[in-house]
This record gives structure tokens, C-alpha cells and sequence, in this order.
């Protein structure tokens, strides 16, 4: 196996990668630490998670075995020679046992915080892709809303994405060589999937559906027959909105009431 032929850029990689970790490490709380204070996961698209869960613990299969099976080095050396560097580093590990954890946590709040009427598509128990991220950002294009979606996941989502190819680019300098983008593909893709849907939420967030201008709710179990309504920003004169846009806590309200 090849080692590093510039002390600096080894170090620089190391850090890079952790740099990287740390993004996409803290980029899970802000969503679980929403769910907790609202008591609530309406917004939050289930089948968005439930896939994010299937994605990095898929990840996490392939991070550990190629890190630390001997079987798994020797297939990837016969297969892009000797010379290459194994391109799962440490901090890919950690990442991946993280991500599995924190994904968990969120399904566990999704089973004990209110919902309303969101439930699990049965196309997504059968689906094990990398779509997690399109149901995500079609169900902000269907509510015209990104309320309920923590956006500091995306940002750090987005920060942790450019370290990363970052890191696999430093490496590759290091080298002369750029095998480790392909030989290691599940790492370049994720980063390749995760920045484009980034700048989806970015531009879903910033652009298309700024905070605070039309918010959509899903109305709990409790008001079957109800239909979730739109209150735009226009209807003056309203004391009571849909959804407190400083404690994000969803209320309920009669259609009656909701200016036409």
C-alpha cells in the first residue's frame, strides 16, 4: 500500500476529513433538537429519513469493511494496483457509526412526537436509493414551504460535502493520481448527491419559499375531514396564525377563519 509523499498534505487530508465530520456530524442536531422543542415532526418528510437511515447504514457497511478487513484491502489493491492508497479514512468511519445513530434518533422521535396524517409511503419501504434527498425536497416543492425542515442540517450538509471532495482531492495531488475518486465511489457520490440537493434546499429556502412568507401545516389525526390550508402573508388583520413563526408550534385553526 502506498504512503503519503507530502507529511503536509497527509495532515492537511486528516483534517480536512474531520473538518468534514464535524460538519456533517453536527449538521444531524438541529433537526432532532426542532422535533424536541416543538414535540412535533409535522414538516419533516418520514420517507426523506427512513431513506437517509437505509443510505448511511449502507455506508457504513462498505466504510468498515474496506477500512478494516484485510479481504476486502487485498480485492481493491488487485483491482486498482498496489500503488493506491486505501481511500476510507478514519473519519469516514465515525461519520458513518454517527450518522446510523442520529438517523435512529430522529425515527424514534417520529414514532412517539405528533405527526398528523404523515405516514411512510409504501414505495419507500420498498426503495433502498439515494431518493431520500428527492422526497425531501419534493414535499417542500408540494407544501411551498421548508417550515418544519431544519435548514442548518443542509448548510452543514453542504460545508461537510466540500470538505470532503476536498479531502479526496488532496489525496489525489498527493499521489498523481486520481483512482481514488472512482475506487472509492460511494464516498465521491455522496458528496456529488448531497451538494446538489443542498443547493436544491438552498435555493427552496431562500428563493423559492422564503421563511415566514406562505406556510403550509399538515393538520394532525384529531381534524380528519379537514384540509391542511395556506395562510399567505397578505391576510392582515389575522391574530391567529397557523403556525407561530417564533416557537415553530403548530396550531390549529378553522378554515372559517382563513381570509379568502
Amino acid at each position: 500500500m502506498a504512503s503519503w509523499n507530502s507529511n503536509s498534505l497527509g495532515f492537511t487530508y486528516e483534517v480536512l476529513g474531520w473538518i468534514a465530520f464535524t460538519c456533517w456530524a453536527i449538521g444531524f442536531y438541529p433537526q432532532v433538537i426542532l422535533n424536541f422543542r416543538r414535540k412535533s415532526v409535522v414538516g419533516l418528510n418520514f420517507d426523506f429519513v427512513v431513506l437517509n437511515f437505509t443510505k448511511h447504514s449502507s455506508y457504513l457497511i462498505y466504510n468498515v469493511t474496506l477500512y478494516f478487513s484485510s479481504t476486502v484491502q487485498k480485492q481493491y489493491f488487485d483491482k486498482y494496483g498496489f500503488r493506491e492508497m486505501i481511500p476510507v479514512a478514519a473519519n469516514d468511519v465515525a461519520f458513518s457509526i454517527h450518522s446510523v445513530l442520529l438517523v435512529s434518533i430522529t425515527l424514534f422521535q417520529i414514532a412517539i412526537y405528533e405527526r398528523g396524517s404523515q405516514t411512510i409511503s409504501k414505495i419507500t419501504i420498498a426503495i433502498v436509493s439515494a431518493v431520500c434527498l428527492t422526497a425531501g425536497a419534493f414535499m417542500n416543492f408540494k407544501r411551498k414551504s421548508t417550515e418544519g425542515f431544519s435548514m442548518g442540517y443542509v448548510l452543514l450538509d453542504f460545508s461537510a460535502s466540500v470538505s470532503n471532495f476536498a479531502q479526496l482531492s488532496v489525496q489525489s495531488i498527493d499521489q498523481g493520481s486520481w483512482v481514488n475518486l472512482y475506487g472509492d465511489i460511494g464516498k465521491t457520490m455522496i458528496s456529488v448527491i448531497s451538494l446538489f440537493f443542498d443547493i436544491v434546499f438552498i435555493c427552496q429556502r431562500f428563493l423559492l419559499y422564503p421563511a415566514n412568507s406562505n406556510i403550509a401545516v399538515i393538520l394532525p389525526k384529531s381534524c380528519e375531514g379537514k384540509k391542511a390550508v395556506i395562510l399567505p402573508k397578505s391576510c392582515e388583520g389575522d391574530k391567529d396564525p397557523l403556525i407561530n413563526s417564533f416557537t415553530d408550534e403548530p396550531q390549529l385553526r378553522s378554515e372559517n377563519n382563513v381570509c379568502d
